[in-house]
């Protein structure tokens, strides 16, 4: 039951009864997403980390939030599809564009678009609310590919990361939907 309503219009509307259809599966409810508390932030790189909040191993998807508490870089990548990004706090960009998000910015990728995701110095941690659908691609200097991360691998760097700080390695599984 959420708040209790108090002068809110709509105080009295009862809520529904058949909440979940056959087979569905509960929401994940993750209060302060963007948390301080650094055990949760997965290490993707040596200046980034990424928290996952939700994770489809059957699409290939997840939404995370990236943290870089300085300067940082993630590996040149595209991805075959598309990803949305919300600019939480802090500054970070594309080297490719010729744009920075700061704090309440919205981006749009485009499938097929190759970029090198840097984070800039800040007053505020560099955190963005990011939804990913498919693998990373890895890009060389030219451009051309190089690797791959994808949702299995996220995982299982999550497990690993969640058991080294003594979250265990489980916590991740209550992530799937």
């Amino acid at each position: 039951m959420p708040e209790a309503a108090t002068n809110e219009f709509w105080k009295n509307i009862k809520p529904i009864e058949k909440i979940f259809q056959p087979d569905a599966q509960p929401e994940v409810y993750i209060p302060n997403a963007p948390i301080d508390d650094e055990r949760y932030y997965v290490p993707l790189t040596e200046t980034v980390s990424t928290r996952p909040l939700w994770i489809s191993p059957s699409q290939n998807r997840w939404c995370d939030i990236l943290m870089a508490k300085k300067a940082g870089l993630v590996n040149r990548h595209y991805h075959p599809h598309q990803v949305f990004a919300y600019t939480i706090s802090g500054k970070w960009g594309y080297l490719e564009h010729d744009w920075t998000a700061t704090a309440g910015d919205f981006v749009y990728e485009t499938p097929g678009e190759g970029h090198t995701l840097v984070a800039y110095e800040s007053d505020e941690p560099m955190r963005v609310q990011f939804n990913v659908t498919g693998p990373l691609i890895w890009l060389n200097e030219k451009g051309d590919p190089d690797g791959y991360f994808d949702v299995h691998m996220y995982i299982d760097l999550a497990r690993k990361h969640y058991d080294k700080v003594g979250i265990g390695a489980a916590y991740i599984d209550k992530l799937f939907r």
